[in-house]
């Protein structure tokens, strides 16, 4: 394990997370929207959105049609508007408009799933979260740290298990970005790959 995580602090020394975001609640919503769609499009959208909106009750109160116009470039637009506008809400009146420290009722907000919060968390409260999106689950299966048919919950799991707590915010935020620009799924970068003695794939190809 210590062979990834010197590789990955090698790659990626100072690790963040690629979304934009000003306010707590921003960074909730933007992870919520970046379901099945890339980091640059929800940015390009919530540039325009929270500049608009610029507060929780504006969201709150916006116009359901014209957040769907706003975010259409992501896809998926009329559920995730409907999202934005019932997170506001439940923000405002649950909790004074703070992103709690609270996976619980992250999790009961609308749109809003365990990987999710596990960002979330990880992000504003360095908590030892680590969300497995299609890259960690990607990584995680060619390192062999996690089997093929292993679902999202099994592998986050695995990999807390297999890597020291403090460790696992950024490890995530590494992984992601190994997955992404490096561990692609087409085209993976293998040649100068430092872990490529244990990938599966290397192996197979």
């Amino acid at each position: 394990m210590q062979e990834i995580i010197n590789y990955l602090d090698e790659l990626f020394p100072n690790p963040k997370c690629e979304l934009n975001y000003n306010k707590d609640y921003e960074l909730l919503i933007a992870v919520m929207l970046s379901a099945q769609t890339t980091d640059k499009r929800v940015n390009m959208v919530t540039e325009v959105l929270f500049k608009k909106y610029d507060t929780l009750e504006k969201l709150s109160n916006a116009d359901i049609k014209d957040i769907i116009d706003i975010i259409r470039p992501i896809g998926t637009f009329n559920k995730k508007a409907e999202n934005v506008i019932s997170i506001s809400k439940s923000l405002l009146e649950d909790k004074n408009g703070i992103v709690p420290n609270d996976r619980t009722y992250l999790e009961s907000l609308s749109g809003v799933g365990r990987k999710t919060t596990n960002v979330v968390l990880s992000n504003l409260y360095n908590e030892p979260c680590i969300a497995v999106d299609t890259h960690v689950s990607r990584v995680s299966k060619r390192l062999n740290l996690a089997k093929e048919n292993d679902d999202v919950l099994k592998i986050e799991k695995k990999l807390n298990k297999k890597f020291p707590k403090d460790k696992l915010s950024r490890l995530h935020h590494q992984m992601v970005l190994f997955g992404r620009y490096y561990c692609k799924a087409k085209s993976p970068l293998c040649e100068n790959c430092k872990l490529k003695n244990m990938c599966k794939e290397k192996k197979n190809g």
